[in-house]
């Protein structure tokens, strides 16, 4: 195996392995919900005025994708639409005081896995963090420029 093919396959090891190991106390903590949804409220969370294309694009779904997952969380009472005054056309969303609970949780589950991990974090230098961080922009940029040469969308239908 070479260089680059150990990198790609470290990182979905350690992708897989973090997500293996918060899963259960995710899923104990945030019963009933599902992850897309708790990616989704945290996405609404974050992102004032959220809108069907901005999550589309933030949560690389297809709109009909998000107005399904939408319609749900509004059933729910996780979630609310609403309107500005100055424009009437658009839709927005935002969360309930349900789906600020929800989304605080999260954030405290998210602050609990930084800190069980922060002795590794500890030991690496600013230029470690500087090159890595480098490495990811530019692997992300590629992709992109991959998705768009191909005329794929990723972020609609």
């Amino acid at each position: 195996m070479n260089k680059e093919e150990q990198v790609i396959m470290s990182f979905r090891e350690l992708f897989n392995k973090m997500a293996w190991l918060n899963k259960f106390k995710m899923e104990d903590s945030l019963k009933g919900y599902k992850s897309s949804e708790v990616h989704y409220i945290e996405c609404i969370g974050k992102n004032p005025d959220s809108n069907v294309t901005k999550l589309a694009e933030s949560l690389y779904m297809t709109r009909g994708a998000i107005s399904k997952m939408t319609k749900k969380l509004i059933k729910k009472g996780i979630i609310e639409s609403y309107q500005k005054p100055d424009n009437k056309k658009e839709i927005y969303f935002r969360l309930t005081e349900q789906g600020q609970k929800i989304n605080k949780v999260h954030e405290k589950l998210h602050k609990e896995f930084q800190e069980r991990d922060k002795a590794v974090f500890e030991q690496v230098t600013q230029e470690q963090f500087d090159s890595m961080l480098i490495f990811i922009e530019k692997y992300s940029r590629h992709l992109d420029a991959e998705i768009k040469k191909l005329g794929i969308d990723s972020k609609s239908e």
